[in-house]
């Protein structure tokens, strides 16, 4: 075959008829212009025309140098099927530890993928397996991922893991991880697994959007439990919605997340904890200038992390619960988390407290935030039924209701026989949430007939601006403003150590604690030692 630097697809027997199996041709492709680079060392280029090129019953081992480039979104797609081989994942392109024997030494390099789009619509396994993915690559260097639509794939989209000197950038990640129940390993839209190059892998994630996928949106996560947690790794300008977590560490060092977005998702917008495989938390990570708004539970879950971490400049917002809760899962690191700093944050109108502190804490610093009109889930206990209520597939309607507004966020409705998480509400519509990332509705067992009866249940209380539910040592907290203006207010306290807390020594000074709905401090469990001053209210 004529090995040409850059070859075009229809040249070399691929159809992209949307009905040949076009896996047979590109398989070939790959094969020789891999051979040609292995020979002459000169990278090559596959370029695919539009069209629709099915891959089906098996996946395309890719070959170090070759690129693969189409013509844009929605013009060329490559339509992964396994209608012949049902317990075989097919991703488009795939390289493997596992399978093929990846590794430092055995890795992919020097390749784009580009300018494409990825339907996993046409896969469903007999069983969930964590290889039915978009692209399934190990081991590569010197990469760029760009301009590609990765949908509906059976588990996670984008799952590629050890990438050195790479750019993942513009991704669009939607409805991944379609066979994934909610609590099995990947099923992400971006999925990149960390560790395998060393103490230090030079990462950038950039400009990617998930939405609707069946776990995370962006996870890094490590491999190995006895790899070195990896320093080098960026996500900026990100875009994760309506997936169960918006963007995840579990198990970088340093990692540096940016200017990104994250709404509307499941469990927490942004989540440091030992969810991952080898139940390893991030460390020593930077997040700054982010939006995290209206999750349906918690803005910033942090937990099985030594620490340090830091949250600068951030708006955590409207979530259903928490704004920002710390917390160790079981099975994780359960030490105390060592210098966590929440700096120049605006935490408001989250539905509980603006920061709950559950797990415990060392020398911890609050300082300049913005900690106000918290504590909105205050709604007393509420029914209905017959005439005037009806329900659609996200919202219940009763006109005879006259709710404050938001009242009910975070609340679980029961109806009929099901339930459904409440985002938000005016004084006679509920909003909920879908009953998973990507689906059309919140009921599950189908929307109830209209006059069905209702509950929701009683606010929750005290709900403060602060809340520590567990040791915090030696804490320095300065400058901040934890108050409520509202009307009615319902951030009951600026600050609120509960008895499982207990508060050591340590500086409170120069906050304004003012203006809350009950007082400034409840001390269920009395502070020890440390400076209290100049503090209003």
């Amino acid at each position: 075959m004529d090995t040409p630097l850059t070859a075009d697809a229809r040249a070399y027997g691929l159809t992209g008829d949307g009905e040949t199996d076009d896996r047979p041709a590109l398989q070939k492709l790959v094969d020789a212009l891999g051979d040609a680079r292995a020979a002459d060392g000169r990278p090559r280029t596959v370029r695919v025309p539009a069209g629709r090129y099915v891959i089906r019953d098996r996946p395309v081992l890719w070959r170090s140098g070759v690129s693969l480039i189409g013509e844009g979104r929605g013009a060329t797609c490559f339509a992964l099927r396994n209608p012949g081989a049902p317990t075989t994942p097919v991703p488009l392109a795939w390289f493997t530890a596992a399978q093929h024997g990846a590794g430092p030494e055995h890795h992919l390099a020097d390749l784009t993928f580009a300018h494409f789009e990825i339907d996993g619509s046409g896969v469903s396994t007999e069983g969930y397996d964590v290889l039915a993915k978009g692209l399934g690559l190990q081991y590569v260097r010197r990469a760029r991922f760009g301009d590609l639509y990765i949908h509906d794939t059976a588990a996670t989209g984008f799952g590629c893991d050890f990438l050195q000197d790479t750019v993942v950038e513009g991704v669009l990640a939607e409805r991944c991880g379609r066979q994934d129940p909610g609590g099995m390993m990947g099923g992400a839209g971006i999925g990149i697994g960390v560790g395998g190059w060393g103490p230090v892998e030079r990462l950038s994630v950039t400009a990617c959007t998930a939405t609707g996928n069946g776990t995370n949106g962006i996870f890094l996560e490590l491999q190995q439990e006895h790899w070195t947690p990896p320093r080098g790794v960026r996500v900026t300008a990100c875009h994760a919605e309506d997936n169960r977590y918006g963007i995840s560490d579990w198990g970088c060092d340093g990692l540096l997340v940016t200017g990104c977005v994250m709404t509307g998702n499941r469990v927490a917008g942004f989540d440091v904890s030992a969810q991952g495989t080898t139940r390893v938390g991030g460390r020593g990570g930077i997040v700054t200038a982010c939006v995290v708004d209206r999750n349906v539970r918690d803005g910033v879950a942090v937990g099985n992390t030594p620490g340090p971490y830091a949250f600068h400049g951030n708006r955590i917002s409207g979530n259903g619960r928490h704004g920002y809760w710390q917390h160790n899962l079981s099975g994780g690191d359960q030490e105390a988390a060592a210098d966590i700093v929440l700096d120049a944050n605006d935490i408001r109108d989250n539905a509980l407290d603006g920061v709950r502190i559950d797990a415990p804490l060392r020398e911890p610093a609050f300082q300049g935030n913005r900690v106000r009109g918290n504590g909105r889930r205050s709604a007393p206990a509420a029914h209905g039924g017959g005439p005037g209520v009806r329900y659609g597939p996200l919202s219940l309607t009763d006109e005879g209701a006259d709710w404050a507004p938001d009242g009910h966020r975070g609340k679980r409705l029961t109806a009929g026989g099901g339930t459904a998480m409440v985002t938000g509400n005016t004084a006679t519509v509920l909003t909920l949430a879908p009953a998973r990332p990507g689906a059309a509705s919140a009921w599950p067992g189908g929307t109830p007939p209209d006059g069905t009866g209702y509950r929701l249940p009683e606010a929750p209380g005290p709900r403060a601006g602060l809340t520590a539910a567990a040791p915090v040592a030696h804490p320095c907290v300065r400058g901040n403003r934890v108050r409520d203006d509202g009307h009615p207010r319902t951030q009951t306290h600026a600050l609120w150590i509960t008895d499982e807390g207990t508060w050591t020594g340590g500086r409170v000074s120069g906050n304004d604690f003012s203006g809350n709905a009950s007082a400034a401090t409840r001390f269920d469990s009395a502070p020890a030692g440390g400076r209290w001053r100049d503090n209003d209210g």
